[in-house]
Parts: structure tokens; C-alpha cells; sequence
């Protein structure tokens, strides 16, 4: 349908529409701008927390500060099943 209007149609129609609701224009902008103002500080609020949210707690313990493992338990560095040893037959 807006194909066709040609070009001085719809500068016909804008002129038209700036002549009806041109007093108002200033006060449609100002509210544009108030409200995309206060979009963006609500997206940015939002961005913040969720970066504070994603932030370690320092008062956690990480990975690294587990305690060692006491020396009374046996080592896991030595095999817990007897080696095997093949038998050796007569070769006659």
C-alpha cells in the first residue's frame, strides 16, 4: 500500500502531520527522552546486580585453601594389589 505513494505524496502527508501536531512535537520528545532515560538506568540497575551476583564471595573458601591430607591416611601413590609375578615353567 505505501508503495504507491511516491515521494512528494509523502512529503505532502509529513508536512500535514507537522502542521497538526507540531505544538505537541516538543512535549512527544521530552517524554521520548524521559522514558528511555529511565529504561536505560532500569537496564543498567539490572546489569549491576546481576554482575554483583556473578562476583565470588571473598569470605568463601576457594579450591586452594582446602585443608592437606593428614599423614595418617595410607598414600595413593602405592598400588593397593600385590604385583603380579608370571610363573615360571619348565621349558623340556
Amino acid at each position: 500500500m505505501l508503495s504507491s505513494f511516491g515521494y512528494t505524496e509523502m512529503l505532502i502527508f509529513g508536512f500535514m502531520a507537522l502542521m497538526l501536531f507540531g505544538s505537541k512535537l516538543p512535549d512527544v520528545a521530552r517524554n521520548f527522552g524521559r522514558s528511555y532515560r529511565d529504561i536505560r538506568r532500569k537496564v543498567d540497575d539490572m546489569q549491576r546486580e546481576f554482575r554483583e551476583w556473578d562476583k565470588p564471595d571473598p569470605n568463601t573458601p576457594t579450591s586452594s585453601s582446602f585443608l592437606p591430607m593428614p599423614e595418617d591416611e595410607p598414600s595413593r601413590s602405592s598400588p593397593a594389589a600385590p604385583k603380579f609375578v608370571p610363573p615360571v615353567g619348565d621349558d623340556d
